[in-house]
């Protein structure tokens, strides 16, 4: 066994600590608009339909990082355009559509992968092994992360106005379609980037309790984004500290710690928390 101090030094810890930093804060950053759109059930059910993706387009291509990542795009957009096709087709509502595509399709890319014999790389695609990260995992989860704080913080203003008041959007000339499908492609890109995390079942974890944390302590939207990014970074970052001393999986450490964050917000929180509710009665 190494020393903390010691695995610290190599390549992988530094790599490792590094996208807990930049997945972090961009997970949490787009988990105030998940929270404010109120669809997290949504992207719930879109994290799950990676794995599928992944697995035809191993087995058309091979495993490789670029087949993965172009495998788990096809499958999320797929699964989303999916459920929006058969609800207007059909006396179905979206979720309901969404719910069955997803779950399906989640058995059945499981059903192929588990026959390919990798099994290593299916732990890792379904729970995440941050530590295994390469040189390239990092710069993709970097892009990523960049272009959805940036894309997010400057469509902000026609962003906010569209998730209260997407009448009023449209007519201030908001192009309210293209702003849904640009926002439901970052969602998806930032998934992606945090596959390799936290892996395809703990990533709306780290999509949704960042800022629904901060959403306990503050009303105003805008700290929400801010706040996400800031609680989504710490807590992954305390949960790459925690987990080596406790022998804990990194990946599923970080969803626990945020959790804890959440829990103690609901508790201790002054206007929303419990404590407060039980003073006011």
């Amino acid at each position: 066994m190494t020393t903390f101090t010691e695995f610290l030094n190599e390549p992988i810890a530094r790599r490792a600590l590094l996208a807990c930093l930049m997945i972090g804060f961009a997970n949490g950053f787009v988990s105030a608009f998940v929270v404010l759109k109120k669809s997290a059930l949504k992207i719930g059910t879109l994290s799950h339909a990676l794995l599928p993706g992944i697995a035809l387009a191993v087995m058309l291509f091979g495993l490789t990082q670029w087949s993965a990542l172009g495998g788990a795009i096809f499958a999320a957009m797929i699964i989303g355009l999916g459920s929006v096709f058969l609800a207007r087709t059909s006396r179905l509502d979206q979720d309901t559509a969404q719910g069955i595509l997803y779950t399906t399709a989640f058995a059945g890319g499981y059903i192929l992968l588990s026959r390919m014999n990798i099994r290593q790389k299916l732990d890792e695609w379904l729970f995440g092994s941050i530590v295994g990260m390469s040189d390239s995992d990092l710069w993709i989860a970097f892009g990523i992360s960049a272009f959805a704080v940036l894309v997010l913080t400057a469509l902000q203003r026609p962003l906010l106005i569209y998730l209260f008041e997407p009448n009023i959007a449209a007519s201030l000339g908001v192009p309210v379609r293209f702003l849904t499908y640009a926002l439901f492609a970052v969602v998806i890109l930032v998934l992606i980037s945090s596959l390799q995390a936290v892996g395809c079942i703990l990533s709306v974890g780290l999509l949704v309790a960042p800022a629904a944390t901060v959403y306990l302590f503050s009303n105003n939207a805008k700290t929400l984004f801010w706040g996400g990014g800031i609680i989504g970074a710490l807590g992954s970052v305390a949960a790459f500290f925690l987990s080596y001393p406790l022998g804990w999986h990194i990946s599923s450490t970080i969803i626990v710690v945020l959790g804890a964050m959440f829990l103690v917000a609901y508790i201790v929180s002054p206007r929303y928390g419990l404590l407060a509710q039980w003073r006011r009665r």
